[in-house]
């Protein structure tokens, strides 16, 4: 008997036989497509129903394009948390009512519970959130909507701490740990992931507030040290504060070190936040330089407080620096400088 592809099995025959192989797809590519195991598949098919309308010549299953749009559906729904019966259910009898019958509409977790979940399709969640299920689900098909449209949901059920602590960086962590386990793969998911995640925080980032008279507080600076490309969590950050009405200037990537130290030189800032994801990248002879800063009238002068974020710092002594573990710490700390109550 000859070699099967990856995630495919031998069936047994069934007629007729399913011939357009054309606009047809095997188990193994339509895993791929879908981001779930063909075991998923083959699992669905059993216990709902949810199974090619007409099997091959023997040797594999063969999904055609009405097969798909209903596991489309099916993984639609139980990315957002609806349970697998009822998923099939629904996702059946939309295909069913696609001509133009009325659809069924799934029953949705209720907004603020916690349900939790130790897997994600193919990428490493552990015990996580139902959302990073989903939102995992949705990146690993690069289902652009679906991405945006979880994200969206997670900060409007969740508000925007709990968004990005609880959902969006455990997904990033799963993307990224697969990423480094599995070669170059998953390169473009941890891209269109990263690159919603930043389009929903700027979207819900206020425009930035002034900061008053030349004797009160400046502005929050938030840059990446020099080498680093990281930003997202300098956008969660900003749109934390902006949540406040704290007045931040964001300069994002990269900062070289004559930029930063003539922005500090110019705002006066009331703090610095620091980025630096890697060891690599996390100076600090530049922190210390940026905490040396001094402005204003003699007898009068000031200096930033310096914030180090980022696990790039880790494991340095950093004595008269803050650097916040997670990002509540981080808003309420900067909130103080400004005697402003957090939201």
């Amino acid at each position: 008997m000859p070699d099967l592809p990856d995630g495919e099995e031998p069936e047994a025959p069934s007629a007729p036989a399913f011939r357009d192989t054309a606009t047809s797809l095997t188990t193994g590519a339509l895993a791929r497509r879908l981001g779930v195991s063909p075991t998923t598949l083959r699992s669905w098919d059993r216990r709902y129903g949810i199974g090619p309308a007409v099997r091959g010549d023997g040797r594999h299953r063969r999904w055609a394009p009405r097969d798909v749009a209903v596991l489309e559906t099916m993984c639609r729904l139980t990315s957002a948390g609806v349970p697998p019966a009822e998923a099939a259910r629904v996702a059946k009898e939309s295909a069913a009512g696609a001509a133009g019958g009325a659809q069924v509409p799934p029953r949705t977790p209720e907004p603020g519970t916690r349900a939790r979940s130790r897997a994600a399709g193919t990428l490493p969640l552990g015990d996580v959130r139902q959302e990073c299920r989903g939102l995992a689900r949705a990146a690993v098909r690069l289902d652009a909507p679906a991405v945006e449209e979880q994200l969206a949901a997670a900060v409007d059920n969740h508000g925007l701490a709990v968004a990005w602590q609880e959902v969006m960086v455990p997904t990033l962590h799963a993307v990224g740990r697969k990423w480094a386990s599995s070669g170059d793969r998953y390169v473009e998911v941890e891209h269109l992931l990263s690159w919603h995640i930043s389009t929903v925080l700027r979207r819900c980032t206020r425009p930035p507030a002034g900061h008053g008279d030349a004797l009160g507080p400046g502005p929050v600076v938030l840059a990446c040290v020099p080498g680093e490309q990281h930003t997202l969590a300098l956008e969660a950050l900003n749109a934390g504060l902006g949540e406040l009405r704290l007045p931040t200037r964001m300069f994002g990537a990269a900062v070289p070190v004559e930029a930063l130290t003539a922005a500090v030189e110019r705002l006066g800032p009331a703090a610095v936040v620091l980025w630096a994801q890697a060891r690599s990248t996390a100076s600090l002879p530049l922190a210390r330089h940026v905490a040396d800063a001094r402005w204003g009238m003699k007898g009068a002068r000031r200096k930033p407080l310096v914030v180090l974020g980022g696990p790039g710092w880790l494991g340095r002594s950093a004595q008269g620096l803050l650097r916040p573990t997670v990002f509540r710490d981080a808003v309420d700390a900067l909130a103080g400088l400004y005697g402003a109550e957090p939201v």
